[in-house]
């Protein structure tokens, strides 16, 4: 497809923790697999400021060279907002630090880039986001408000229609009957404009709690929460982008080292072990244990071997509880 063709810059988050090295692993794999990428990968950078407790730039000498070796280019921004108090907002202030009018696509930095990303048939003017999430928000209580009331009250603060939000293919006061999407990767026409409209909705509900949130968590589920607001009022949704992609031949979101090896296809592992198999590249990831001891030390290949891919446990905890009971979890 011709949308597919249009050129889009990339944007992870790159912070002086773990973020840093698997923002290596990521660049490393999407100049492995899509080599054609014709935008610019972006490592923003939250810059130290009062809303930090300490300095959250990327400082490792090691790893600015291997980014600029493997074509990133580090954005730093200024977090405003959320900063510590809400590390997630990273990926919300850091749009703003986008080039203004041209298409991006965000992913968390727990992700590999397993295929080519030039195969995306994105249509940007009609943005989406990362359907493989569970039913985590809202949790209903007992005596209510029940999902419908809780969400009609997002989309009426923000004058959305809500009706035209709904899969009416599952029932009423079932969570896939609602918009919800994991932040794990998403995408729009303008960095500025989607990053605005993001910060005002969850500065608004962050503050202004609606009443029928008043028993909800936010944290950590705030991006979430305002992320299909955000995606709807851009005339988005869940079935803006066929399935298969994303979260499929072409990117992987893991999240944890220990589940990648536990859940994900052999050609995801194959993908990890050869992009982090260079000296230059290994000298950098070696600086953080889960990568060093999951990937080079062995860890990894005995999670793996705990578990059937075809066979896996249904929900993620039973997946953790096994490796942890082996001694091989990290994060």
């Amino acid at each position: 497809m011709q949308a597919s063709r249009q050129p889009f810059n990339i944007v992870v988050v790159g912070q002086n923790n773990r973020l840093q090295f698997e923002a290596v692993l990521f660049a490393a794999s999407l100049r492995h697999c899509s080599p054609n990428f014709n935008g610019q990968l972006f490592v923003a950078s939250p810059q130290p400021g009062p809303k930090w407790d300490t300095d959250p730039s990327l400082r490792n000498q090691d790893v600015l060279q291997a980014l600029n070796e493997l074509g990133a280019e580090v954005l730093p921004f200024q977090n405003r907002v959320f900063g510590q108090s809400y590390p997630y907002g990273n990926k919300i202030e850091a749009l703003q630090a986008l080039p203004k009018g041209e298409p991006f696509v965000f992913f968390d930095t727990d992700t590999l880039i397993t295929g080519d990303i030039m195969s995306v048939p994105f249509d940007f003017n009609r943005p989406s986001a990362s359907l493989r999430r569970e039913g985590t928000w809202p949790q209903p209580t007992l005596y209510g408000p029940g999902y419908t009331e809780i969400w009609k009250a997002l989309y009426d603060r923000f004058g959305l229609n809500f009706r035209t939000s709904l899969d009416l293919g599952h029932p009423d006061e079932y969570w896939e009957r609602y918009l919800y999407f994991n932040a794990g990767y998403f995408y729009g026409a303008c960095p500025r404009a989607f990053g605005q409209r993001f910060l005002t909705y969850a500065k608004s509900i962050r503050q202004d709690l609606p009443i029928e949130l008043v028993c909800q968590s936010l944290d950590p589920w705030l991006d979430q929460v305002a992320l299909p607001l955000v995606i709807h009022s851009f005339g988005g949704g869940r079935d803006t982008l066929p399935s298969g992609y994303l979260d499929g031949e072409v990117s992987c979101h893991y999240r944890h080292f220990p589940l990648l090896y536990a859940r994900e296809s052999d050609h995801v592992v194959e993908v990890l072990e050869t992009v982090s198999a260079p000296n230059k590249v290994k000298k950098v990831l070696k600086q953080y244990d889960p990568i060093k001891r999951t990937v080079f030390q062995g860890r990894g290949a005995k999670a793996r071997a705990l578990f059937d891919r075809d066979h896996l446990p249904r929900k993620e905890q039973a997946i953790r509880n096994r490796i942890k009971s082996e001694g091989l979890w990290m994060r």
